[in-house]
């Protein structure tokens, strides 16, 4: 099962976007859909019966969209590098995803690869289009985290601050700015990528003036087994008070996290309906999320 899951924040057309990228990719499914109950309908503001999340693979990578509304936006600070084995499925790929949606870097040739290119898509989803050629490729869909304003140059200190605090986890590769790549900082990230409980993610510093930084658009999610681990993820990642509300939290460079038990989903999916809306209220409640309150709530109901 894969810990740490991307989910991303739609804009009211949830099921849309996750049947168009289940269209294009391959190794691609529709998993479980939730809907928004009495409790959360009146939270959000969204209609009660209306998708909440749905669970989606791509490429054999796990992804959770929620029906969110207009509160949060897609940026470029986060974005999926996708590798590809040949110029032919790069090429489809950025026909399908730029159609409606916005160059960021031209498809082309670059040093670093023969076939390239950075689109937002129509939905606001950032995609890296890349031909791998000689790399061997075990995650074929990678996140890749850019910290600017503020945050450009401190690539490193996340980098450091994740892969110590998920097992598993290691760094790959590192390429650095050289003197002279204004306006980066020689020694500032260039390229990095590293390994959080074994799935693949890149990161980087841009000191350009982007007018963009990380958002609530795309948070990390991560399934944990036990109080004790909730406890080790939010004590070493909250960073921001007033970002913390059920289960998500903001870190010390403005990622967003949502750090949840797996048992969570089994519980806010129970046939009985008090159950679930039970689990949920309770949940709603909640900054840092309590497996024993949640379980009572559940079984009480």
């Amino acid at each position: 099962m894969q810990k740490i899951i991307p989910n991303l924040w739609f804009d009211n057309n949830t099921e849309e976007a996750v049947a168009f990228y289940t269209s294009i990719f391959e190794n691609s499914r529709v998993g479980n859909t939730a809907h928004y109950d009495a409790e959360s309908a009146k939270v959000s503001g969204q209609p009660e019966g209306s998708v909440l999340t749905i669970e989606f693979w791509l490429e054999g990578y796990q992804f959770l969209a929620l029906n969110g509304g207009p509160a949060f936006h897609f940026t470029p600070a986060i974005s999926f590098l996708v590798a590809c084995e040949n110029k032919e499925k790069v090429d489809r790929l950025w026909q399908q995803l730029s159609q409606g949606g916005q160059a960021l870097m031209e498809l082309g040739n670059y040093p670093f690869s023969e076939r390239y290119g950075w689109v937002q898509d129509k939905y606001g989803v950032s995609w890296q289009i890349m031909f791998a050629e000689d790399m061997e490729i075990k995650q074929t869909i990678t996140p890749t985290l850019m910290y600017v304003g503020d945050m450009a140059g401190k690539a490193e200190e996340a980098i450091a601050l994740y892969t110590g605090l998920f097992d598993n986890s290691k760094i790959d590769n590192v390429m650095r700015y050289e003197a002279g790549e204004e306006p980066d900082k020689e020694g500032t990230i260039k390229h990095a990528s590293f390994q959080l409980a074994g799935e693949q993610f890149a990161a980087m510093d841009s000191a350009q003036d982007h007018k963009f930084t990380f958002t609530e658009a795309i948070s990390l999610m991560v399934y944990c087994d036990d109080q004790a681990e909730i406890d080790k993820y939010w004590n070493a990642l909250s960073a921001v008070p007033e970002a913390e509300q059920c289960g998500w939290l903001k870190d010390k460079f403005g990622m967003s996290w949502q750090i949840t038990p797996k048992i969570l989903d089994e519980w806010l999916a129970d046939s009985n309906p008090a159950k679930a809306q039970a689990t949920m209220k309770v949940m709603l409640s909640q900054h840092k999320l309590d497996i024993a309150e949640l379980q009572r709530a559940h079984d009480e109901a």
